[in-house]
């Protein structure tokens, strides 16, 4: 059986905000999403005005339901 390190090693990172870098856009924050075999994370085509509305609506349904859209084009 495996270790507890090497099943962590292989699960996929949470999706996760964080503020957007691109300046056209400075001062909200973007929702990125970690996709397996890809080296950066997608980026959600929303701007949310604070971090807290971006970790919402990760947590929502309408989140939850983009990101496993996400997820399942990026197979």
């Amino acid at each position: 059986m495996g270790s507890m390190k090497e099943k962590r090693k292989n699960q996929l990172p949470p999706p996760y905000a964080a503020e957007t870098k691109d300046v056209r856009f400075a001062g909200t924050f973007e929702v990125l999403v970690p996709v397996p075999g890809r080296n950066k994370p997608h980026k959600v085509p929303l701007q949310f005005e604070t971090l807290a509305a971006a970790e919402n609506w990760i947590h929502g349904p309408e989140g939850r339901d983009e990101i496993a859209e996400i997820l399942r084009s990026a197979k």
